[in-house]
């Protein structure tokens, strides 16, 4: 193992915290006890954890002060930073949206109407880059911490762009939806921009372990283990039932009339494979949960 530690980001607050800090446990990596640390060493695992702001990370990582983090794909694109996404970790979900006042919006506002527009967003760097990709010109592009929906109604903006979930807040304010959704987020892991590629000259020590555990989990998280006895003049149709990933495991039984397997299936359709299951005549149908695993 390298005797430099594998430098890792991860969110200090905010909604991608917790989900962070759980997927990094579940992949055998030390946590934090209280949430005040702010660095975290873990020798057993060759890593070193810097708990930041999630809008920070990706300057970090861009920087190579830190070798990878955990943050949002918004974040990463709007800070500009020089680092990239290597994994999608599947929590986090948000879309990106333009909004306006309802009414011009139903009288066909779209992203061309921007033009000359002052426009209010959290997130500069990403609508810039959106609009100048688009061949909009804004007249400004009003950076706001916060409660960027009440910013048409306060008169700072013309229109803003903000995550939108139910839409609930911006019919509150006035606004409505338009256009095409900028940005579908999640979050990701990020690394330096020339870090990415496999068995690249800066390719940090560790990261492919750490994105080996963390796929581990992602994908146990996705299967189950389920187990069960059939009669062997089923075994072939109760195969195709659950075909694992490469195939499943089959062992006799001391009845020779009757056959044990073991596969992984999709979580998603567990009671469907077991009602099919048991319909074909399988018996002690068994499902467990798998924590982790490496494909």
């Amino acid at each position: 193992m390298s005797t430099q530690p594998l430098r890792i980001a991860v969110p200090n607050k905010g909604s991608l915290s917790e989900p962070a800090a759980q997927l990094l446990r579940e992949a055998g990596y030390a946590t934090r006890r209280e949430g005040r640390e702010l660095v975290l060493a873990d020798p057993e695992n060759g890593a070193e954890f810097f708990f930041l702001r999630p809008r920070d990370i990706a300057l970090y990582v861009g920087s190579g002060t830190l070798d990878v983090g955990i943050t949002g794909r918004d974040l990463l694109l709007d800070s500009r930073a020089e680092a990239e996404e290597v994994m999608q970790l599947g929590f986090g979900a948000s879309t990106f949206r333009f909004a306006g006042p309802a009414a011009q919006v139903s009288d066909g506002l779209d992203v061309t109407g921007l033009e000359g527009r002052r426009i209010a967003t959290s997130y500069a760097g990403l609508v810039e880059d959106h609009l100048a990709a688009a061949g909009v010109s804004a007249s400004a592009v009003v950076r706001l911490d916060g409660a960027v929906e009440t910013a048409v109604q306060l008169g700072v903006a013309d229109a803003i762009a903000d995550v939108v979930e139910t839409g609930s807040t911006l019919r509150s304010a006035g606004l409505a939806v338009f256009g095409e959704p900028i940005l579908r987020s999640e979050a990701v892991v990020i690394t330096r921009r020339d870090a990415g590629a496999e068995g690249g000259a800066h390719r940090p020590a560790g990261l492919e372990v750490l994105l080996r555990r963390i796929q581990g989990v992602l994908v146990a998280r996705q299967y189950v283990m389920v187990d069960y006895d059939v009669p062997r003049e089923h075994l072939d149709a109760a195969c195709a039932l659950t075909p694992g990933l490469e195939s499943p495991t089959v062992a006799p039984l001391a009845d020779p009339a009757w056959a044990a397997v073991r596969a992984m299936v999709p979580r998603a359709g567990t009671n469907k494979v077991m009602d099919d299951l048991y319909d074909l005549g399988a018996r002690a149908i068994l499902v467990t949960t798998i924590h982790a695993c490496r494909l």
